[in-house]
């Protein structure tokens, strides 16, 4: 599973980073990967990835602030001419219908692919679920509706142990594809194998909570609650929390209170105000640390790898 950082700006692009958005990319075989908010211009970040937009399948909107919208219209136009034919499923809140069927219809854009769009109320958390993961979904606190997402790698079986089949005289085929599922076989002389006996270790699922533009809020935590990787806002440095709180906001200080309080594994901030350059961000990833370590200050095109616990 891996994560990038397409944009890490607040409020507009800057000199130093692009608007907010963020892809994260499923595990084999799948490879298909999830996109968190399209501010301006995601497209032309996404080519500097190795992500291909007929790939994408999933998109969730954590706002309808112009910083994290105004690049989905162009970026699910595009995804028709690299080929994109299966479905798109499109979560935010109530208005993103609207904003992108108006948009469709005064620029005459035909998709290629069906487009589902998903309106948000608050009432629901499971938000979307199937085999491979499912998404949560909760208000935070910001000056308009926002959500905050968790997204949960369901666990996987562990690998086949080949000499234990073996051993067991079973030959690949029909039987091994039944106990990598979890279910038991009988032989033909009337013995039974478990799946437990011919598997390694579970995979344990991985979480990711990525947050929508907040101030401190109990959503926030239980969103971020055990979290391998937690992408938080801290729009502001540590001691301008009036400030921050005043446009619905947080401090560094505050992104690493909540990881520390939900447990979270590592946590990523992003979203940073346009005085702060590419150098002072050493200096904000300096404040989180006295309060939850490890910290990264995001900056444009950073990737990660969300490593598989055991």
């Amino acid at each position: 599973m891996n994560i990038w950082f397409l944009g890490t700006g607040a409020g507009r692009p800057s000199k130093y980073r692009n608007v907010t958005a963020m892809a994260l990319q499923l595990p084999e075989p799948h490879c298909s990967w999830l996109l968190f908010d399209a501010g301006e211009a995601t497209q032309h970040q996404i080519m500097h990835t190795p992500l291909k937009l007929n790939r994408l399948e999933f998109v969730f909107i954590t706002h309808l602030h112009g910083d994290h919208i105004y690049g989905l219209p162009g970026l699910l136009s595009s995804r028709s001419f690299d080929g994109g034919i299966t479905p798109v499923r499109l979560f935010g809140p109530v208005g993103i219908k609207k904003y992108i069927e108006t948009t469709f219809s005064i620029s005459a854009t035909q998709l290629d692919y069906e487009l589902i769009i998903h309106e948000l109320t608050g009432e629901e958390v499971v938000v979307y679920e199937e085999e491979r993961f499912k998404v949560e979904a909760r208000l935070l606190e910001h000056r308009v509706v926002s959500f905050g997402y968790r997204v949960i790698e369901k666990d996987q079986p562990g690998k086949l142990l080949a000499h234990v089949l073996k051993k067991l005289g079973i030959k690949p085929g029909p039987l091994y594809g039944r106990l990598k599922q979890g279910h038991s076989i009988t032989l033909d002389d009337g013995s039974v194998v478990h799946s437990e006996q011919v598997t390694g270790p579970t995979y344990t699922g991985r979480i990711v909570t990525v947050l929508g533009d907040t101030k401190p809020c109990e959503n926030a935590n239980r969103l971020a609650i055990d979290a391998d990787l937690l992408v938080h806002e801290a729009t502001f440095a540590a001691g301008m929390e009036e400030k921050a709180h005043e446009f619905g906001h947080c401090t560094t200080r505050e992104a690493a209170e909540t990881a520390a309080n939900a447990k979270a594994k590592r946590l990523v901030m992003t979203h940073f105000s346009g005085r702060y350059s590419n150098e002072d961000l050493s200096q904000l990833e300096l404040e989180a640390s006295a309060y939850f370590e490890p910290v990264t200050a995001a900056r444009d095109l950073l990737h990660i790898e969300i490593e598989r616990a055991r």
